[in-house]
């Protein structure tokens, strides 16, 4: 059953590209004590996950903020290079985190995978967008599938 509303996140281990190579974070370290905007989206690199979810992001990331937001995060079933490498393509560094859940810990622990194999992509993340509230949702929007029009930047700026 996919996380909802009023649920804790769940405590896995992620990574996060540095200039010195990948780095462990927990989840527990990521939303303890702040509000978090969490986005996950199919894959680095892919069409609608390039031209417009992590462009939306890093576009209204100053309103964001500006709506008592802590920290934004982009995830994706990808390794921590990969999403370092699209991070500084897309110029995130200080507005999107980049976090790597590269075994589908995360994605499967909120029941939010899908298996894209038909496709040769193998287990990846349902596009979604979520507020955290000290490792608490408060908000979460599911996109259906193949569509981009509930976890956009705009939306979720404005149910905040």
């Amino acid at each position: 059953m996919p996380i909802a509303t009023g649920d804790k996140i769940p405590s896995v281990t992620l990574k996060q590209m540095m200039a010195k190579g990948p780095r462990d974070v927990r989840t527990d370290e990521l939303f303890s004590g702040r509000k978090v905007v969490l986005f996950a989206l199919p894959g680095a690199f892919t069409p609608t996950c390039s031209a417009y979810h992590l462009p939306g992001y890093i576009e209204k990331s100053g309103d964001l903020l500006a709506k008592g937001v802590d920290t934004i995060i982009c995830l994706s079933v990808n390794d921590a290079f990969v999403m370092g490498a699209w991070g500084r393509e897309h110029n995130a560094q200080d507005r999107v985190m980049m976090i790597a859940d590269g075994n589908a810990e995360f994605t499967r622990a909120v029941g939010l995978d899908v298996d894209l194999s038909a496709g040769g992509m193998g287990v990846r993340s349902q596009r979604y967008a979520m507020v955290v509230e000290d490792g608490v949702v408060t908000r979460i929007n599911v996109d259906a599938p193949r569509k981009f029009e509930v976890s956009d930047a705009q939306t979720i700026l404005n149910s905040l």
